[in-house]
């Protein structure tokens, strides 16, 4: 172990055991021998809760701090970005998120992590960006190998321009795009506009109606994207993600939250060196930054910390979902439904008990809670406080119900 290392956690209190772990040059994940520390997942519970902001929340001036902080937010649905904030920001208007992402543009929404919509901070998009180009056309998820002509089109298209599908189309059938090409395109949201999105060459404008619009995020961001080299970017999200999302498994890094193998997030793991380190939970193996394993031997358990999470929610999202202590695994259907779809969720000590909805009838917003099982009697009041919370940042009166466990 390193100095610095050593010097690091020589504040860890005696009951937690450290070994030395150390990383030898080709040598992969799986043959390296760890510095474990036994925890506890209440106490990692606690430590994901605050860097999700979900004990203290922020201040609306931290909007795209708090977008940096998650790494970035699910948008297929553009109210879920709206509520992942609202619960974790005080003081939150609706405005202010549509203000970062249009008219500030501090923000920007394209196609990211596992080939869906996400808003991602501008200022840093060129290491997003860099990330994503370990995809390859040809595979998941771009299985269509000619989405790499149309993406050069594309690219040609839209810079200084802002243009709908059908008008895209156009346009690149212009360039010389071949028919076929141009007819796949408007077939679906393609292949073709997700590589685009992947290489930097299209990101989403403000919709004309109902009709998404598209621009290049050249022409959209005050400051172009700067150019990375891919493994160092990935290297550098990897870290992000463990700094946030950890502690974690290859799988949690791999197939839940980028989209690749879990062979190649294990290989992104060991490149990142004495950077990152494992912990023992309960008797399991997981990963995080050595530079935080301080931090989480030393966190407490919280208590009585409530919060509504909105559908697509990253705490949800990226949940170790083989970990009971985030979710019963006879409640999993109930929250990772069919296609894609997450659920929200009731949080209760960072633990998903039950899932929720809600709905504006003119000036009321009423939100219905479904307990999984028995809640605690303490927490009751903290549900109306957030569902209070909830119908003001919606602007309605509150009309809750609480449905029995089931």
């Amino acid at each position: 172990m390193s100095s610095t290392q050593l010097s690091r956690f020589a504040s860890i209190a005696p009951r937690y055991h450290l070994w030395e772990h150390r990383f030898l040059n080709g040598r992969t994940l799986d043959q390296l021998t760890p510095m474990k520390m036994d925890i506890s997942w209440d106490q990692a519970l606690a430590w994901r809760m605050r860097r999700h902001y979900l004990i203290e929340r922020a201040s609306p001036k931290q909007l795209v701090a708090v977008v940096d902080r998650l790494r970035g937010l699910h948008a297929q649905v553009m109210s879920s970005v709206d509520l992942a904030l609202w619960a974790r920001i005080d003081g939150l208007r609706r405005e202010h998120v549509a203000d970062a992402l249009w008219k500030k543009r501090m923000l920007v929404k394209m196609w990211a992590m596992r080939a869906t919509l996400h808003v991602l901070p501008a200022a840093d998009l060129g290491t997003w960006i860099a990330g994503f180009r370990i995809w390859k056309p040809g595979g998941w998820p771009l299985k269509n190998p000619e989405a790499l002509p149309v993406a050069d089109y594309i690219d040609k298209a839209l810079r200084g321009r802002i243009l709908d599908r059908t008008e895209l189309a156009e346009a690149i059938t212009k360039l010389g795009a071949a028919p076929k090409l141009v007819d796949g395109m408007l077939g679906s949201w393609s292949s073709s506009l997700r590589y685009a999105s992947f290489i930097g060459s299209l990101c989403f404008a403000p919709s004309d109606g109902a009709n998404a619009r598209f621009t290049h995020p050249a022409t959209w961001l005050r400051k172009p994207p700067s150019k990375i080299d891919t493994n160092k970017a990935f290297d550098e999200l990897t870290m992000r993600y463990l700094s946030t999302h950890g502690p974690a498994t290859p799988h949690d890094l791999g197939p839940r939250w980028w989209g690749i193998n879990q062979g190649e997030a294990k290989r992104r793991l060991a490149a990142l060196g004495d950077a990152a380190t494992e912990v023992s939970i309960e008797g399991k193996r997981y990963w995080m930054l050595s530079k935080d394993a301080a931090e989480l031997a030393a966190t407490e358990p919280v208590e009585k910390v409530v919060r509504l999470l909105p559908a697509f929610d990253q705490w949800v999202v990226c949940a170790s979902r083989r970990v009971p202590a985030f979710v019963e695994s006879k409640y999993h259907q109930r929250i990772y439904r069919l296609q894609g779809w997450v659920s929200p969720v009731l949080l209760v000590d960072g633990r998903m008990v039950g899932v929720w909805k809600h709905e504006q009838k003119g000036r009321i917003v009423a939100v219905e809670v479904e307990p999984f099982g028995k809640l605690p009697r303490w927490s009751r009041p903290y549900i109306e406080e957030e569902a209070e919370r909830l119908a003001e940042f919606l602007g309605g009166g509150l009309q809750l119900t609480m449905g029995p466990p089931r």
